[in-house]
Parts: C-alpha cells; structure tokens; sequence
C-alpha cells in the first residue's frame, strides 16, 4: 500500500511539474530564429517582447493563458486535498473530491491545448511581431501541455476508483 501511496504522489508531483513548466516555458511555437508562448516572443538575437492587446487574436491568447494558470492552480490544490483527506477520511472512503479537482485541471489544460491547437494559424499572422513566426512548428511546452492533460486524466480517474486503506 506504501508503494502505491508513493506512486501517486510522484505521479501528481510530475503532473504539476508538467503544468508549470508548459505554462511558463517560452517554447509553444518555435523556428529556426524565434521562440514564442503565450506570454510573449523572443527572437535569437536576445530580444523579447510581450504578447499585448495589440496582437491580433489577442483575447485566445488570454484565454490559453487563464486555464493554463487555472490548471496548474486545480492541480496545486488537488494535491493539497489529497493529502488532507489522506488522513481525515475514514476508511473505505472514495477520494472523490481530489478527483473533481483533478479532473477539472483536466479540462482546463485541455480547453487550453484545444484553443491555441485551432488558433495558432490566426496567432502567429500579426503583423505586431517583429519577425516571420507564421512559419514554425509546435515545440516541446504544447506538447508538455498536452502530455499534462493526459496526466491529469489518468490521475483524476485514479482517485476517483482510490479507496483509503489502512
């Protein structure tokens, strides 16, 4: 039961560590000279700039932007849950709300890929960025964020078919 109990604990850690580092990390469209997330662009000369209200799409942006930051949240305080009911459940008892919690970091980070996965084509047009970024490719934090997603999937489910043993 030990065994198990670590399993989960790594697997929530990893999941979080997915959701921070693909929310933060400036690689969700990349090319051979520029780096961009939904923060903001970087070009290889060392130069960044905020993604604003005057980019063109500017309100998906945001949107990616909110439910990755709420994923991350709902994962943070899933795992503060779990461990909080780890030792006030009685036993038998479901972790059922550890897996609402989870799962709804679930559907955020999948609302999250979902939107920038059909948007990027209209994101990357603007004229506001100062160099040609509509001709890059997906790069390793939307991947990370969609790995996240089937993370927080596995892990919801997980507590949601948990019983606490002794």
């Amino acid at each position: 039961m030990l065994i198990l109990l670590a399993f989960i604990i790594v697997f929530h850690i990893t999941s979080a560590a997915l959701l921070f580092i693909s929310t933060i990390d400036n690689a969700w469209w990349v090319g051979d000279n520029f780096s961009t997330d939904v923060w903001r662009m970087c070009a290889m000369n060392n130069t960044c700039m905020a993604i604003t209200d005057q980019f063109r799409e500017y309100q998906s942006i945001q949107a990616v932007q909110a439910t990755m930051i709420l994923s991350t949240i709902f994962c943070c305080v899933a795992f503060l849950v779990f461990i909080l009911q780890l030792f006030r459940l009685k036993q038998g008892e479901r972790f059922v709300l550890t897996s609402i919690i989870q799962l709804l970091s679930c559907l955020c980070v999948m609302i999250a890929a979902s939107i920038y996965t059909d948007r990027h084509e209209e994101l990357h047009k603007s004229n506001e960025y100062s160099v040609e970024v509509s001709k890059g490719r997906y790069g390793y934090s939307f991947v990370l964020a969609w790995i996240a997603f089937a993370f927080t999937l596995i892990s919801g489910v997980m507590y949601l078919v948990l019983r606490k043993r002794k």
